[in-house]
């Protein structure tokens, strides 16, 4: 596992990368919640009332590292993430900057 820190504009996040074989699994964590790839179950995080969202690669097939979720385009929020303001469409850093 690879971590980083992953500076914001109010704040430090913490990035994460765990290889899985043919992918990595990729999130970036505030202290307030969290945006990451493809792989994570947003909704299951809801019923936590913990803030999640996930991306979809801008270029490529999938994210790889932390460079790919800030640039990638949210695909899915829960219902705590809406409420912050995050929204469809938005890059990886601009949900991460709402948390």
């Amino acid at each position: 596992m690879k971590q980083a820190e992953v500076r914001l504009t109010r704040k430090t996040a913490e990035g994460f990368i765990i290889p899985l074989g043919p992918a990595n699994l990729v999130a970036v964590k505030t202290d307030v919640g969290l945006v990451g790839c493809g792989a994570f179950d947003v909704s299951a995080l809801d019923s936590f009332s913990y803030p999640a969202a996930k991306v979809r690669p801008s270029l490529g097939p999938s994210i790889e590292d932390i460079d790919d979720l800030m640039k990638g385009v949210v695909k899915e929020a829960n219902r705590a993430a809406m409420g912050r303001g995050i929204k469809n469409g938005m890059t990886g850093r601009q949900a991460l900057e709402l948390l």
